[in-house]
C-alpha cells in the first residue's frame, strides 16, 4: 500500500491516542523512518503489522480499529490534496458509488503500484443499493464498512451497510446491500 495509507493510519493514532502510542506501534512493527513518503509504495505487510500492533497497544479490535480508519480515510485523504479528485467520482451518494472504479483508475495514474479492490453496483432502489466488491486483499471489509459510512457523512447521509453474499463462503465476490 502506499505511504498514504499508512500516513493515515499515523494520524489517526495520534490524534486519538497520543505520539507515544503511535511510537510504540512503530517500535513493535521495526518501523524506523520518521514518517511514511505519501506517493512511495510500501509493502502490504508492513500496513497490517502496524494495524495489529495498534490493535495491541491501544486493546483495540481489529475490525473496530479498521471501520474507524475507513470512515476517517474518506476526510483524511480530501485534507491531504484529492477533495477534487473525490468531487469528480459524483456529487451524489449513488454517482460516487457508481464511479469507485473510475476513482481508482484516475488514483492509479499518480500511484501507478496502486492495486485497489474493484466494485460494481446492482439492484438500485430509491433508497437501497447493492454494492459488489472484489479484491486480492483479506481482511479489509471493515475498512470498507467505515468507507461507506464516511461516504455516507460526505453526502449528509445516514447509510446502513449489510454484508449479503460472502467470497469466503462460495459466493463469487462480497456483497453489502447499502440503505438509507
Amino acid at each position: 500500500m502506499y505511504g498514504l495509507v499508512n500516513k493515515a493510519i499515523k494520524d489517526l493514532v495520534v490524534q486519538n491516542h497520543g505520539m507515544e502510542n503511535w511510537v510504540e506501534i512503530c517500535r513493535l512493527s521495526d518501523f524506523v523512518e520518521e514518517d511514511f513518503v505519501g506517493l512511495l509504495p510500501y509493502p502490504d505487510s508492513l500496513t497490517f503489522t502496524l494495524i495489529g500492533n495498534a490493535c495491541r497497544v491501544l486493546g483495540a479490535d481489529s475490525e473496530q480499529l479498521l471501520e474507524a480508519f475507513g470512515e476517517y480515510w474518506i476526510l483524511y485523504t480530501a485534507n491531504e490534496g484529492y477533495a477534487e479528485m473525490l468531487n469528480l467520482a459524483g456529487d451524489t451518494f449513488i454517482d460516487f458509488l457508481n464511479n469507485l472504479d473510475l476513482l481508482h483508475h484516475h488514483v492509479n495514474n499518480v500511484m501507478p503500484e496502486l492495486a485497489p479492490p474493484q466494485f460494481s453496483t446492482r439492484n438500485q432502489q430509491s433508497n437501497s443499493i447493492e454494492l459488489e466488491y472484489r479484491s486480492h486483499r483479506n481482511g479489509m471489509i471493515p475498512m470498507l464498512r467505515g468507507l461507506i459510512q464516511g461516504l455516507g457523512k460526505r453526502f449528509d447521509m445516514v447509510v446502513k451497510t449489510e454484508q449479503i453474499e460472502f467470497k469466503d463462503k462460495g459466493d463469487l465476490c462480497d456483497v453489502f446491500l447499502i440503505s438509507w
